[in-house]
């Protein structure tokens, strides 16, 4: 079942495909409504981006069940500069419970194996 993106994804210009392996491939394009100073990725719109690819990393495990997810603990390292590319993000969920997931997500614009900005949450799942 494919849910409509909601209106902060939007307005960051998120798309979902999958990678070589199946999993979702978040991609947020350089723009405008992206820009922090000039030439350069603002530091909410990065974070924005890793909490959707994390988020959809633990929708995607959890399946087509009605659960709510709250955050309950975000932590985002910045380890270099998001540059005017698009910048893409992945998900992996680490542990998966009943009430609470960890899942890690990292984004990255030219090279997978050069992120630019990490994040690592903790999710309270909940029944809708």
């Amino acid at each position: 079942m494919v849910h409509p993106l909601p209106p902060y994804a939007e307005l960051l210009g998120l798309s979902v495909t999958r990678d070589d392996a199946g999993s979702h491939l978040w991609t947020m394009p350089f723009r405008d409504d992206v820009i922090g100073r000039p030439g350069f990725l603002h530091g909410g719109a990065i974070a924005g981006l890793l909490e959707f690819a994390a988020l959809g990393a633990v929708q995607e495990a959890l399946g087509d069940g009605m659960e709510r997810l709250k955050p309950i603990n975000v932590s985002i390292a910045f380890m270099r500069a998001g540059r005017d590319h698009d910048t893409f993000a992945a998900g992996h969920v680490v542990r998966l419970g009943k009430r609470i997931a960890n899942v890690e997500a990292a984004a990255w614009q030219a090279e997978r194996d050069k992120p630019i900005a990490t994040a690592q949450m903790t999710l309270l799942i909940r029944p809708a």
